[in-house]
Order: C-alpha cells, then structure tokens, then sequence
C-alpha cells in the first residue's frame, strides 16, 4: 500500500543580507533617537529651553552616521564587482595562468621561479619541497638571481614525480639568514569562490591564494 505523502509547506524567506541588517538596524536607532528627541521637547524646562540649533546638530549628526553607513555599503559593492565576485567574472578566472607566492603544480616540464634576493644579501639558498613539506634539495644561487628554471629533478638527477612543490628562497649575510621568502611561479586555476567579500583562487597545486596576492596573470596554454 502506498501511503500519500503529507504536504509540508516551507517557508521561503531569504535570510536577511548584512546590508539589509544594517538598514534596519539604523532604521531603528532612528525611530529610537526620534522618540528621545520628542521626550527631551515634551519635558524640557519651560523657563530654560533648549536651543534648537542643538535638535538641528543632533539630526546632522544622525543624518552623516545615515550617509556614511549607505556610502560603506556602495563601497562594498564596487569592490565585489572589481573583484569579479559575480558568476559570470569568476568564471573569466577558470583556466587562467596566474602567478602568486605559493605552491606550484609540477607536471614534468621544467617550472620558472621567480626570486626575490635581499639587495643585502652575500649568500642566497633556494630550498625545494614536496607537498608534504619535506625538503628535497638545497641549491645555492647567485645573490643576483631573480628567476630560473626548476628542472623537477632531485640531487642526484632523477626526474621527480608529478605533484605539487613549493620553493623558498633564503637570503644570508655574513652566514646569518636575514630572510625567507616564497618564490613564485604561474600555476592554472581550477576554481574560483567567494569568501567573505574576498576572491579566492583555487590552483592546481592545491593552494587557495586571494586575487590580490596574484601578481601575474597570462592565458593557460
């Protein structure tokens, strides 16, 4: 026997967005501060009132809080829409080439990295590592190098699998090591998202980096 599903209604109301949050959360300090306004009038001191430029000073006053609170949000939304936070720009990122200080992915061909050395530097040290953080080969550079290509081989010249890896560079004067930092490299994006007001790339490799961490972008091959 078939048993006739019971009709349940569900309820359709959108949760409110913080704009809308904000609307009405001023909406109502208005009303509130109107109420106070009235109540200050119907009880203030017939022989001493108050001067009325203090009720026009009170209302600029709420009246700038108002304006600055509508323009926040404008500003909001531009920077959503630079951003490429609608669907249709965020897929514009699928595909693309971009360059970010982070993990590149690693496919057999030879990687280009680029470096940045301390303008003080006597000694600079590239460090490769795997995706699980360890360490595969130590090479020292020229303290004037800025970029080269990473052949994907370890020590001993055999080819390393494909995956993701990530480059280091350490800048050293007088034996002491004054900076480390990430080397970039292009890697493809496989995945764009919204998080928070912010962009984020997701690259083959594995890395999520924000588009104002990209520092280069060309078309993927």
């Amino acid at each position: 026997m078939i048993t006739p599903a019971q009709s349940v209604t569900q309820s359709t109301t959108q949760p409110p967005t913080a704009a809308q949050s904000r609307a009405s959360a001023l909406t109502s300090d208005f009303e509130t501060f109107l109420l106070m306004l009235t109540a200050q009038a119907r009880n203030q001191d017939p022989l001493e009132p108050l001067d009325s430029s203090e009720y026009a000073s009170q209302l600029a006053q709420f009246s700038m809080v108002e304006q600055q609170v509508q323009t926040n949000d404008l500003l909001t939304s531009l920077a959503m829409a630079m951003t490429g936070a609608n669907p249709e720009q965020l897929a514009n990122w699928i595909g693309m080439d971009v360059r970010s200080a982070s993990a590149f992915q690693f496919d057999g061909q030879p990687v280009t990295l680029f470096v940045e050395p301390e303008p003080a530097a006597d000694q600079t040290v590239l460090v490769i590592q795997n995706a699980e953080g360890a360490v595969l080969e130590r090479k020292t550079l020229p303290v004037t190098e800025t970029e080269l290509d990473w052949a994907g081989v370890d020590p001993s010249g055999n080819p390393l699998p494909s995956g993701s890896y990530s480059a280091t560079l350490e800048s050293y004067k007088s034996g002491k090591l004054i900076s480390r930092k990430l080397a970039s490299a292009y890697t493809r994006v496989v995945e764009a998202q919204v998080a928070e007001g912010t962009v984020l790339l997701i690259l083959e490799s594995g890395a999520a980096v924000s588009t104002g961490d990209v520092i280069g972008i060309r078309t993927g091959a």
